[in-house]
């Protein structure tokens, strides 16, 4: 395996063993089961490493989805196999797609993260490029973005006509599970349960 030094984070070579060797100087060393970071790590080191794994995560959220796209596309019927055998989570995974098949690369957002785009992907795809550049120019966060596009959705749902629904009898361990749901994503259970369902609703439609 190459070394890198960018952002001080560096892999073993293909000869090291399991247990990768202690670090030395101030490099951080990335192995299979986690880091090793030296005590003489600077705090600039240690903070580039981190956006440098972040950036990874990110990279690697879209690939992910972009290999379960082509998969599910070319090899209908031997795609689920692959999946089981890299060991990934199959739900992860089609979660991952679902973005991904949102986004063809002309229109993803380098300076933006992976779950920026996971906030409008259920929109549709001019409203998702609008709240997109509004993000990147203003420099927002993933919570700002959520909070600027559900304020959005909630201001336009009060000037627009309701329609009850027929009763539904739910088991009490459900509600307790979408109040939880609900608080950690500090909404309200109404407007969470409707923005969830719509989710839902746009992945099923593809």
């Amino acid at each position: 395996m190459t070394k890198r030094s960018l952002t001080a984070v560096t892999r073993p070579t293909a000869g090291d063993s399991h247990r990768a060797a202690a670090p030395t100087s101030d490099r951080i060393l990335t192995t299979r089961v986690g880091l090793q970071i030296p005590e003489a790590v600077t705090f600039d080191g240690w903070e580039r490493a981190g956006t440098h794994l972040s950036r990874i995560i990110d990279t690697s959220s879209w690939c992910l989805g972009d290999w379960l796209v082509f998969g599910k596309r070319r090899y209908q019927d031997r795609y689920r196999r692959a999946v089981d055998a890299v060991g990934l989570d199959y739900q992860t995974l089609r979660n991952y797609a679902w973005v991904a098949g949102r986004f063809e690369l002309s229109r993803r957002r380098e300076s933006l993260s992976f779950q920026h785009h996971a906030e409008v992907a259920a929109l549709p795809a001019e409203t998702q490029d609008y709240w997109l550049d509004v993000a990147q120019e203003g420099g927002w966060s993933r919570s700002a973005l959520r909070r600027a596009v559900r304020d959005a959705a909630r201001r336009a749902s009060a000037g627009s006509a309701s329609v009850a629904l027929p009763r539904v009898l739910v088991p009490q361990d459900n509600v307790e599970l979408w109040r939880r749901a609900a608080r950690y994503a500090e909404r309200d259970l109404g407007p969470w349960v409707i923005e969830t369902l719509n989710q839902a609703a746009a992945r099923a439609l593809g």
